[in-house]
């Protein structure tokens, strides 16, 4: 693969090994170009104007307040700069992360966790995916989005057959019919039939695009979350 093939990215953790750590894991994959590394969300938004980068991955804690710094300058890049994706990587799986991040769409961002920078095809996969326009959330950030709904018993995820719920889990993850098929060891046709279940169960209207049923998953998921305040935190 040649540099002009690679993607081109930067690097935003307030911590400088982890930062470099990431930088090196990544520039070995030969798929991947990291133009520069910084500590501070004001600095990555200073280098994306002059970098231009195709994705971005930023901690979501940085100085000065290690409060919601990153998921402000992801959606600071998303707004100035529609072309360029951002994974957003947290020690924790947290809704209230996620629906921070999410609260204006999905289109070009993922939540990972940081454990998935070990993982570097996984990290490699999201950073194609938020460059293209696409989405992506860590399988543990969907469990917990899951669980803290399937626990009420009016919410209509309650309805949902276990089955369902498996496919519901893999759709938010941002898998297509023919990946959960594989995933589930089931026929392509059946997959589309449990969406289909599930969308009319949850009031949802089934929508073409990849990213867009992710966008509908997570706003079935965010009607019903405690709202988040300026510190990243449920009141």
């Amino acid at each position: 693969m040649s540099t002009r093939e690679r993607l081109r990215i930067l690097i935003a953790d307030d911590h400088y090994l982890v930062r470099e750590g990431t930088r090196r894991l990544l520039d070995d994959t030969g798929r991947i170009t990291v133009l520069g590394t910084v500590g501070t969300a004001e600095e990555l938004l200073t280098a994306v104007d002059y970098e231009h980068p195709d994705a971005v991955i930023a901690d979501i804690r940085m100085p000065p307040g290690h409060h919601l710094e990153g998921i402000t300058a992801a959606h600071t890049i998303r707004t100035k700069y529609p072309g360029i994706g951002v994974v957003v990587l947290s020690q924790h799986a947290s809704e209230h992360y996620a629906f921070a991040l999410f609260q204006h769409g999905t289109d070009g961002l993922a939540y990972l966790l940081k454990e998935r920078v070990g993982d570097l095809d996984e990290l490699v996969r999201a950073l194609h995916e938020v460059a293209a326009g696409g989405s992506v959330i860590d399988p543990r950030i969907v469990e917990v989005l899951m669980h803290s709904h399937t626990r009420t018993v009016t919410s209509p995820l309650a309805q949902l057959t276990p089955r369902e719920v498996d496919v519901l889990r893999l759709m938010a993850q941002g898998r297509n019919n023919r990946t959960i098929a594989d995933t589930l060891a089931l026929a392509e046709s059946t997959i589309e039939k449990h969406v289909n279940s599930t969308f009319a169960k949850l009031g949802l209207t089934e929508l073409a695009g990849l990213h867009h049923r992710v966008t509908a998953v997570l706003a079935y998921l965010r009607h019903d979350a405690p709202p988040v305040d300026s510190r990243g935190s449920a009141p």
